[in-house]
């Protein structure tokens, strides 16, 4: 039978498997997702990766052999890294969300189970999407897709890759969140904004983010009208809050993932450079980029992924 997948141009596909994502949801959903490409007629290769390295060497490997159709089947982190490895390249990327936040998944509609997930996709259609090119002042340079920050997100991000990694969803972020309030010092942070003619802004912060999705934290809804291919990224302060204040608003993030409290300011902006007043380390879809001062600046359509119909 001929392959009639809508796919079949940039076939053979890769997938490339985090086996520590979500737990043990990525590995234990890759002999189903198998049999959905199979129905699709996708024929794939299934890799297993054994860090964000191995995956990056692995999938500039596969490019240079001439494959289009990347996949990772993980977090919002395995994409990141598949992203930064693809970024130039003329391919087509596409997720399996199988990790704890599954974000960048969310914001294109997909289904949070993997296998769903894969059949959604593989009927899908291409779409470019803006990334956030993030510079660190060790000189370290990366991309990500969703959001980035410094602050008590930072040292969260950190707790929820290890003491929390295996609660699920939202509440491994807010555990983690609560756990890196213990003892937590306000940041002094100015928010400058170069090449354009806002103001800067100079806060006592929480947590300072640069987003290019509405939410990251497994569904907290940071900037709830920031969109994937719009040319512009999200700024996000949030001034210190009381242990007290962050309790209050608890419920609501548990349930909702919403945000909603007047000590939070948000700017929406090409390019972002944080500078703090002590030592901090800015993350990228939950993974560490480097020191302050660091800027951000938006990727207009910088790469091209798979999206279910309709998107």
């Amino acid at each position: 039978m001929a392959n009639s997948s809508p796919l079949s141009p940039l076939l053979p596909a890769v997938v490339y498997v985090n086996p520590a994502a979500g737990g043990d949801c990525a590995r234990s959903s890759v002999p189903q997702v198998k049999k959905v490409f199979e129905a699709a007629s996708v024929r794939a290769e299934f890799i297993f990766t054994e860090s964000m390295e191995d995956l990056e060497s692995r999938a500039r490997a596969a490019i240079e052999s001439g494959k289009r159709l990347l996949f990772a089947l993980g977090g919002d982190g395995t994409f990141q890294g598949l992203v930064n490895a693809a970024y130039g390249a003329d391919v087509v990327l596409g997720v399996l969300p199988a990790g704890g936040g599954n974000d960048f998944a969310a914001c294109i509609h997909l289904p949070e189970d993997p296998v769903t997930a894969a059949t959604a996709i593989l009927r899908g259609q291409t779409k470019f999407i803006d990334l956030a090119r993030a510079r660190a002042a060790d000189g370290r340079v990366r991309l990500y897709l969703g959001g980035g920050g410094l602050g008590i997100d930072a040292e969260a991000a950190r707790h929820a890759n290890g003491l929390f990694r295996r609660l699920p969803g939202r509440s491994r972020y807010i555990a983690a969140a609560l756990r890196a309030l213990w003892g937590y010092r306000p940041i002094g942070v100015r928010v400058e904004f170069p090449g354009s003619d806002l103001p800067p802004i100079d806060a006592k912060s929480l947590l300072a983010a640069v987003l290019n999705t509405p939410t990251y934290g497994a569904g907290i809804r940071l900037a709830p009208d920031a969109l994937l291919d719009d040319g512009w990224l999200d700024a996000v302060v949030i001034e210190d809050l009381s242990t007290f204040q962050v309790l209050q608003l608890l419920p609501r993030l548990l349930k909702s993932g919403e945000l909603r409290t007047p000590h939070v300011e948000r700017v929406r902006a090409k390019s972002v450079k944080l500078t703090t007043d002590r030592p901090c380390l800015f993350h990228g879809d939950g993974e560490i980029v480097g020191p302050a001062p660091v800027q951000i600046d938006v990727v207009p359509h910088g790469v091209r992924v798979l999206v279910p119909r309709d998107n």
